[in-house]
This record gives C-alpha cells, structure tokens and sequence, in this order.
C-alpha cells in the first residue's frame, strides 16, 4: 500500500508572484503620477500659509501637544539633531522599497497588498495636497520653530521658490508617517517571529522626527493614520483558506469476543 502525502495547506502567501516587469512599471508610474501630481499646487503659496495658520490654531483649540517641545529635545545636542534630520532625509523612501522588495521576494500576497494600500493611501494624499496646500510648521513664524535640517544640515529641500524637484507645500498628510507605519504593519502581519512588534519603532521614531524637525503638525500625521486606516479597512489581506475536514467513516462499536483461551478453565472438571 503506497503511502499518500497530504497537500500542503494553501494560505495568502501561495499566490503566484506578479510579473517584475509589470510590478516595476507599475510602481515607477505611480511614482511619476505622484510627482508630477505635488508639482501642480506649488503655485499656492499664498492659500498655503493661510492654511498653515488654520492648523496651528486648531490645534491650539483642540489642546494637542506643542511641536516645540519635541524639537526642544533633539536641540539638546547636535549630534542628535543631525540624526534626526539625516533620518528624515535618507531613510524614508529606501526603507519603503526594501519593505516592497522583501514582500515581493518573500510574500507575494501580502506584497499585493501592501501595495495597494500605499498607492490608495498616497493617492488620497495627493488629493490632499491639491485640495489643501499646506506650509509646514518651519516655514511658519507664528510656531516659533526653527528649519533644523537648514541650520544643521543634511537638507533634502532647496528655497522653497526655486525648488522645481519638490512640492514643499504638501505638509498635510504626512506620507512620512503614513508610509513608516504600513511598513510596520505590513512586517507585523507577514512575520511570525515574536520580535516583530519592534518594527513599531519605525513610524515612532519617524513621528518624532518630522514633528522635532518643523517639517509636519500633528495634524499631518493624525490625518495621514486616518487614510491608512480606511484603506486597511477597505482593502484587507486575503484570508487564509481552512483546511476542509475530512469525515471520518462511521464505525459500529465492536464487541470483543473472549477467545477459547481467554476463557475461565474448570479446574479439575472431569475427575
């Protein structure tokens, strides 16, 4: 009799990959779309800075915690300003493709949907940006904040009138913090090991960053984890099939019959 091995057990991850080709174009023009897209409403500076008002005072009347004292701790030294700044910098979008990278090697159906959370979470900010231009808090006088990556370096952004490789008035939402924290979901959901709750760290210290550096409000960031929010309520992972139970056939109780040598012997019957 040949021995029969079960099926392995079909889950999210067994998925076919997607064509790279594809995947990579794909990708590249969503990120073009999104460049161009923050490139229209560089023209608004003005609506900007009122906008920019508006926020600081809503968070005055809803009593959030002031931008400053975040930055107050990262000026302790500058060292750690420095840090903060290059991490704003370098980290952000090489962070977010190796995440992609490493789904894609390694879980296919949860690469699909880290996916398409990011491109619908990045597209509804884009809207965003259109909608409601916004200059960041260390454009603004009002906050008392300082352009810590202009004064300690290193600066991803130019003057804000002759910077044609950015939209510097996009402040809200904050794709900073929108992405970092879908990245540490997105490990969270496709790992197992029990130390993946550490991946938490990233949006963490990325919030502390982009407040402690003037480039974002709360605000920005409140509103960036209410459009990841809907997205992954919207947009969920492929649930795991269960594995069908298969029935056992009935059995009728057997009753054990006593053989002849199992059976109580008369001593001494017969004499």
């Amino acid at each position: 009799m040949n021995a029969r091995s079960e099926p392995a057990e079909a889950g999210p991850d067994a998925l076919a990959r997607p064509p790279l080709v594809r995947e990579l174009l794909l990708v590249a023009g969503l990120f073009l779309v999104y460049k161009f897209g923050r490139r229209l409403a560089t023209g608004e500076t003005a609506e900007a800075f009122r906008n920019a008002h508006h926020v600081w005072d809503w968070e005055r009347v809803l009593r959030l915690p002031d931008e400053g004292a975040v930055q107050s701790l990262l000026l302790h030294g500058d060292t750690l300003i420095h840090v903060a700044n290059t991490y704003y910098a370098a980290v952000h979008f090489p962070a977010t493709v190796a995440f992609l990278v490493w789904l894609y090697l390694r879980r296919p159906a949860h690469y699909l949907w880290a996916r398409r959370v990011l491109a619908a979470v990045t597209g509804a900010a884009l809207v965003l940006h259109l909608l409601f231009p916004l200059a960041p808090p260390r454009m603004l006088t009002a906050t008392g904040l300082i352009d810590t990556a202009r004064l300690f370096g290193p600066s991803v952004y130019g003057p804000p009138r002759t910077d044609t490789l950015s939209n510097q008035f996009a402040a809200m939402p904050s794709l900073h913090f929108g992405w970092a924290l879908m990245l540490a979901i997105g490990l969270i959901v496709a790992t197992r090991t029990r130390w993946r709750w550490l991946w938490l760290l990233h949006p963490l210290v990325t919030l502390l960053v982009i407040v402690g550096t003037a480039n974002h409000y709360w605000l920005d960031v409140i509103v960036a984890t209410a459009l990841l929010g809907l997205a992954l309520a919207v947009l969920r992972l492929p649930e795991r099939p269960r594995r069908p139970r298969c029935a056992l056939p009935h059995r009728r109780p057997e009753v054990r019959r006593r053989s002849s040598a199992e059976r109580p012997e008369l001593v001494g019957a017969g004499r």
